[in-house]
């Protein structure tokens, strides 16, 4: 979307007429998904031209682009509401930015909201723990120069609200600069990214030096011993701390007071200010040599100052080291790619960089070697270890015809694969940008904090204002008073509000990934935390989705053969589990497969099609009744093989006159774990139920095997969804796990979806988890995973509410120390990392 203001003067592009009757107009660009015809565009043009305040609004149907002046005031959420009302959509992409400068919670906040004044944003969230911004806006992906426009114009935005911002290529660190000239000023330098300060350890080792000669002697004077240096050699050490180590704070602080709010540097800069501001008044008012003429040497407070900044200084460099260890699982992921592949090209084998391998590409790969792309293999066999992508520990076969994923290790066999993905399109791709997704989504706990740190730091500046002002009024000793407001002022931390949920949150969604979890919002996994039910599709979730046919059972005057032909002609060019099973027992036993028409499948019901001038059926029971087939005289033999947890499809002519013809029956393994992983989650407290459109029979068979505790049997795909609605009831949130197209209603209907991998990609779209591998076992450690990181955000928020409520009220009344406080403050958001970082212990099937 492009957007730009004109002075009245300006307006006349558009419209002269329109422009003097807007003190200060401007115009809006964005692209309307959804018209089909001028009537579309005009529905679109009066929906526009109704908002208050617009001037003029057009639409251009073969661009699809809406075109809007009007005040300066509108803001783009009526523009988008108004396009929503009458029937359409408002094209939107996402955009990721790197933000340098932010210290604490406040800044982060502050962030968001200049982000969101840019027009045409929808949404932005930022992750202070990441340092990135998560932008959603109008626009179609793959415009270049709008996107050019647009990322200039959220650059611009943050810029001017005392912040550097950077192109998000990956994690923390990795980025080009945009806008003008890439790096912005004043906050930019004094923050960078998690990179930069975790390679600040030498201004912390500076910082310390200088401090440490202050501090030493404060720290013998309870046991008599007094070592003071002189005061000019206090000045001369505190100096360099306060101004050229500190410096970040000033320039951050004044970032922040220029767009009229208020963050932890801020509160650093005044607090250490005040205490160096009085020490020097000290040092000139008794005299450079440090002593007034009475011989009294005056009490300096440089120490307070000095040992301030170089603990915060060591704070916020083991913050950023604890940080970067919360990105490893990124890291990991993105070390996978190879960069370069062996392809054949021309007859010859040709290693090229791994970015210009092309869909189709035929790509060697050597014993030993990394899998460039994802493909199948076409020519040899091996063992690939899979086990940074699906969390799989044991290397899998892999022959010809199997699918390969990028980024898993060869083991003993040479291969030839032909390339069906690459880039961006990649399994790998899409996994490490799920996860980025992930760790910058907001947990909605997270709201509360946001609202809290809003306030925070002018609520801090008051409260030492008034310690101040208490006690020298009081008392009468301002110097104390001077201390205890410094102290207030430095130990409130906003810093480990804003941290407590992104970096438990990163640490989680980090650790699942490289077990094969991929939880896709921070939404999900606060809802995963409180699931008390989980449902299950039978075929592919619990079974292995390999179904065999175990019997055909022709009725009376029909041939075991010819009943196999019919069956399989239906099933001809089929993907489905079961059609593959009848096409494969029609090969085994030579029984060749006959041409049918106009066949068409009946969503939850089966399949029809035209042979030999018969309308055949192929599907489960409610479909032969309702093409009203008598049953009878297979109904023994059906229930007898549903008992033996079969599942039965029957097949029949409903034209020229109804007729059954015959049954079969299909048997589908268990999953090993599947009976294991029902079990687990009882341990959890989880109620288990089987959803699946099978028969009563099969569905009974199966639950009882596992150890199921309820069963909905004969489901069709929307009845699922009907079915999680009932279990929902009562309160209780509700797990759909699944792999089909059928299963997807009921994976977006229930509190959380879980997919399969190995299913479709519909499947994984309505999903909020996704299993890397199609193993149930990973539902019960989805769930333990999501509820160890709830518990981490809980405590990471207590601690750093406690800590501020219990810190500020010991500081404004005299019990800590400036010195005391600073070490506090620093400690404050290492624990809250620290914390968080506990799980990376986590291992998968713990307490199994």
């Amino acid at each position: 979307m492009s957007n730009t203001t004109h002075p009245p003067e300006r307006a006349s592009p558009i419209d002269d007429s329109a422009a003097r009757a807007v003190p200060q107009a401007t115009d809006w660009s964005f692209p309307v998904d959804g018209m089909s015809c001028a009537s579309c565009a005009g529905r679109v043009e009066r929906a526009l031209a109704a908002v208050p305040g617009v001037a003029r609004a057009g639409v251009n149907l073969a661009t699809e682009v809406a075109s809007v002046r009007g005040e300066a005031s509108i803001g783009f959420d009526a523009l988008r509401a108004a396009v929503e009302k009458a029937g359409f959509a408002v094209a939107q992409r996402t955009e990721r930015l790197g933000i340098g400068g932010m210290s604490c919670a406040s800044c982060a906040g502050r962030v968001e909201k200049a982000l969101r004044r840019v027009p045409g944003v929808v949404a932005a969230e930022v992750n202070l723990a990441t340092e990135t911004a998560e932008v959603r806006l109008a626009g179609r992906e793959g415009d270049v120069m709008a996107r050019d426009e647009t990322m200039a114009a959220l650059a611009a935005a943050v810029r001017e609200a005392g912040y550097a911002a950077h192109a998000a290529s990956g994690p923390a660190g990795e980025a080009n600069g945009i806008g003008e000239g890439g790096d912005a000023t004043g906050a930019a330098s004094s923050a960078g990214g998690p990179a930069r300060r975790g390679r600040g350890g030498w201004q912390v080792a500076v910082a310390a030096a200088l401090a440490l000669p202050l501090v030493l002697p404060m720290a013998g004077m309870p046991f008599g011993l007094h070592g003071m240096l002189p005061g000019w050699l206090q000045f001369a050490l505190a100096t360099p701390v306060q101004f050229w180590l500190g410096a970040r704070f000033y320039r951050a602080g004044w970032g922040a007071l220029r767009a009229g709010a208020g963050n932890m540097d801020l509160l650093v800069a005044l607090g250490t200010s005040a205490a160096y501001g009085l020490s020097v008044w000290q040092l000139l008012r008794h005299g450079v040599g440090g002593a007034d003429p009475g011989g009294a040497a005056p009490h300096l407070y440089f120490e307070a100052s000095a040992a301030v900044i170089a603990l915060v200084l060591l704070g916020k460099w083991l913050e950023a080291r604890a940080k970067r260890q919360t990105t490893e699982a990124i890291r990991a992921l993105q070390a996978l790619r190879p960069e370069t592949a062996r392809v054949l090209r021309d007859g010859r084998e040709q290693e090229l960089p791994a970015t210009a391998v092309r869909v189709g590409d035929r790509v060697v790969v050597r014993p030993g070697e990394r899998v460039p792309v994802d493909g199948a293999i076409e020519d040899g066999g091996s063992h690939l270890d899979e086990s940074l992508i699906t969390g799989e520990s044991l290397p899998v076969a892999r022959g010809p015809g199997d699918a390969v994923t990028g980024g898993s290790v060869n083991g003993e066999g040479l291969l030839r694969i032909r390339t069906t993905a690459v880039g961006a399109e990649s399994t790998l791709s899409r996994i490490v940008r799920l996860v980025e997704s992930a760790q910058a989504k907001k947990a909605p706990v997270q709201r509360l904090v946001d609202r809290v740190s809003a306030v925070f730091v002018p609520v801090v500046v008051a409260l030492a204002a008034a310690t101040l002002l208490g006690w020298g009024l009081a008392g009468g000793d301002w110097e104390a008073a001077l201390l205890n407001a410094v102290a207030v002022l430095v130990i409130a931390c906003p810093c480990a509000l804003g941290l407590a949920t992104p970096a438990a949150l990163m640490a989680g969604t980090g650790v699942a990934a490289r077990h094969g979890i991929l939880i896709q919002d921070a939404e999900a996994l606060e809802r995963a935390h409180r699931v008390r039910v989980v449902a299950f599709d039978k075929t592919g979730t619990l079974t292995a989705g390999r179904p065999a046919l175990v019997a055909a059972e022709p009725a009376a005057g029909i041939d075991g053969r010819a009943l196999l032909a019919d069956a399989a002609a239906l099933q001809a060019g089929s993907e489905h589990p079961l059609a593959r099973a009848v096409l494969d027992a029609a090969a085994r036993d030579g029984v060749p497969v006959p041409a049918a028409r106009d066949a068409r499948a009946v969503p939850g019901r089966g399949i029809e099609a035209l042979r030999d001038g018969r309308r055949l059926r192929l599907g489960s029971t409610r479909f032969m009744e309702e093409s009203g087939i008598d049953l009878a005289p297979l109904a023994g033999r059906a229930a007898a093989l549903q008992s033996e947890g079969r599942t039965v499809s029957w097949l029949a002519a409903v034209e020229p006159a109804p007729r059954l013809l015959g049954l079969l029956a299909f048997g589908d393994a268990l999953k090993p774990d599947a009976a294991g992983a029902v079990r687990r989650l009882r341990a959890l407290g989880v109620r288990t139920v089987l959803l699946t459109g099978d028969n009563p029979g099969s569905a009974r068979a199966v639950a009882g095997a596992l150890g199921i505790d309820e069963v909905h049997a004969e489901v069709l795909p929307g009845g699922k969804a009907a079915r999680i609605a009932d279990l929902r009831q009562g309160g209780a949130a509700v797990a759909m796990v699944g792999d089909g197209i059928n299963d997807a209603p009921a994976l977006a209907a229930a509190d959380v979806g879980i997919a399969m991998s190995t299913g479709t990609d519909v499947a994984m779209r309505a999903a909020g988890i996704t299993l890397m591998r199609g193993s149930p076992a990973l539902v019960a450690d989805a769930l333990d995973i999501s509820r160890r990181t709830y518990a981490k955000i809980r405590q990471n928020l207590f601690w750093a509410f406690v800590y501020n409520a219990v810190g500020v009220p010991l500081a404004a009344f005299g019990l800590l120390s400036p010195v005391v406080a600073g070490a506090a403050m620093a400690l404050s958001s290492v624990s809250v990392v620290a914390n968080a970082l506990l799980l990376r212990r986590w291992r998968a099937g713990a307490g199994r």
